[in-house]
Parts: C-alpha cells; sequence; structure tokens
C-alpha cells in the first residue's frame, strides 16, 4: 500500500508557520491583505473565494472583496486593478479567471495591469517569465506551488530523479517542469501529441498529472518506487461517495495505481486542499517585501 501524500498535513504545516508570520507582521503594524477581484457569481469562483475567505481568517489574512456585474466594461475592470495597485495596504491581489466572454480579447491587457509584486497567483505575464527564468518577479501559480510543498513537506528530494510532468498548460504543466527543474529533477512533459505517454510515465521517478481526463492514468503507467503526484479534479459519475453516487476523483484509477506505487496524493485531499494555503504564503511574502 503506498503512502498517502495528504494535502490536510501539509496545511497544518503551512498555517502553523503562517500565523507565526502574519503575528510577527501585525506587531510591526502591518496586516497581510488580499485583494478579491471577481465579475459576476460563478459558482466555483463563489467557492474558491468561500475556501480562500476562510484560509485567510485561519492564518491572519485580512481580505477585501471588489465584486464586479458580469457585464463590466474593460474599463471598469482596469480601475478596480489600477485602484489595488495604488492601495499600499493590499499587498496580494486574485482575480478569477478566465474573464466573461466579452472581455476574452482584452484578458491579457487586464490581467498585465496587475502590478507583479501584487500577483499572488501568476496572472501576469511578469510572473510566468520570474517561474521560467528562476528570477523573483512575481509569484508561481498556486496549483503547482501546492506540487512543490507536498514534496517538500514529506521529504521527496528530486534533485538527480527523473520526473514527467503531463500536461502543457501555463496554469500547471509548464511551471510545474520548470519547477521541478530549479529542483535539480531531469524533466520530461507528455502531452495530448506525446507518442509511448505510458512507457515515458512508467521510467520516471516522479509523476505530476494534470492532464484533465478521468482514468487516464492506470496501472501501465507506473511502476513500485514512483511518487504520483495527481493534480486534477475530474467529475466521476461512477465514484462511490458517502453522500452516494457521483464525486471527484483525479486523473489516476486510485485503486489501480496506489497499491502498486510508493507514494500518491489522493483526490480529494491532496494538491487542492494545498493550494488557498499556498496563495496565502504568497501574500504573506508579498507583505514581508512590502
Amino acid at each position: 500500500m503506498a503512502k498517502r501524500l495528504l494535502g490536510k498535513e501539509v496545511n497544518e504545516a503551512l498555517v502553523a508557520a503562517l500565523q507565526a508570520r502574519t503575528a510577527a507582521l501585525k506587531e510591526k503594524g502591518v496586516v497581510p491583505t488580499l485583494g478579491i477581484v471577481r465579475l459576476g457569481e460563478n459558482p466555483s469562483d463563489l467557492s474558491y473565494e468561500k475556501g480562500a475567505t476562510k484560509r485567510a481568517e485561519e492564518v491572519g489574512v485580512a481580505v477585501k472583496n471588489f465584486v464586479l456585474p458580469e457585464t463590466a466594461t474593460k474599463e471598469e475592470v482596469l480601475a478596480v486593478i489600477d485602484q489595488v495597485n495604488a492601495d499600499d495596504s493590499i499587498h496580494g491581489v486574485l482575480m478569477f479567471r478566465p474573464l466573461p466572454k466579452h472581455l476574452k480579447a482584452d484578458q491579457d491587457e487586464i490581467c498585465n495591469r496587475l502590478a507583479p509584486k501584487k500577483d499572488v497567483d501568476s496572472m501576469t505575464h511578469m510572473s510566468n517569465a520570474g517561474v521560467f527564468e528562476g528570477q523573483d518577479l512575481g509569484y508561481a501559480p498556486c496549483t503547482p506551488a501546492a506540487c512543490m510543498e507536498i514534496l517538500d513537506h514529506y521529504g521527496i528530494d528530486c534533485k538527480g530523479k527523473t520526473a514527467v510532468v503531463i500536461g502543457r498548460s501555463l496554469v500547471v504543466g509548464k511551471p510545474a517542469a520548470m519547477m521541478l527543474m530549479a529542483k535539480n529533477a531531469t524533466v520530461t512533459m507528455c502531452h495530448t501529441k506525446t507518442v509511448n505517454t505510458a512507457e515515458i510515465c512508467k521510467n520516471a521517478d516522479i509523476i505530476i498529472s494534470a492532464a484533465g481526463v478521468l482514468k487516464s492514468l492506470t496501472a501501465d503507467f507506473v511502476r513500485p518506487g514512483q511518487v504520483v503526484i495527481d493534480v486534477s479534479m475530474n467529475w466521476d459519475a461512477e465514484k462511490i461517495t458517502s453522500k452516494g453516487k457521483g464525486g471527484m476523483s483525479g486523473d489516476a484509477i486510485f485503486d489501480e495505481v496506489e497499491p502498486i506505487v510508493e507514494a500518491i496524493t489522493p483526490v480529494p485531499g491532496g494538491v487542492g486542499a494545498v493550494t488557498t494555503s499556498v496563495l496565502m504564503k504568497h501574500v504573506v511574502e508579498a507583505a514581508e517585501k512590502a
């Protein structure tokens, strides 16, 4: 049976450390503050906002909300970003994306209006450049950063290891690959056009799966001794939970993969559970730098 890499355990350690850091800042008269910019009432945005607000309260981070109608114009959104940029009491900013369809063509301009020093979830090109160049420019996306927190917490040394990242999005796959390389792993990226993905994965020491495809990571992809970080959250209509039939699952067929590998993150209860703590860590770091 594989060791389960539990987000709960990582969160407990992160929260304790962040509470100490926010207390130290408050002694200096600084209250770490997150600005949340939301357009409309998208249920997934509201759910994440609720979780982030709860985590903020737990670690001692204040939250300021900026809510615009879904029909807001580009000029209205830019005005809010200018407002949070100018407000020295706001140290980090989270804006929910993707933006509404009528702003799709303007999304890059809107995102890059944010000051990189306040970009705690990598919405600007400058933050992405920082990840790819290994420079202190903004912050990495919270999800791949959560993967790294899990590896660090459980003492999984990436130095000299071979790693495979499945998925090449700018949100998870590409930054995860860069962050693994920064830990001195040798990284291969697999995607929809990769030939022999299963064989490539089987030869790796660490697999980060961010394909977003239910049951795509099977026993054929793994071998004993591996660490599997399953990032994806997919709806599984066949999953049996305490609430009945239907629930969230990762890319891995857990019952197939878990008995083979050395360690694995469950879904739910793995990477997703750590992302809001990483967001708060970025806000606290931004406050410390300010």
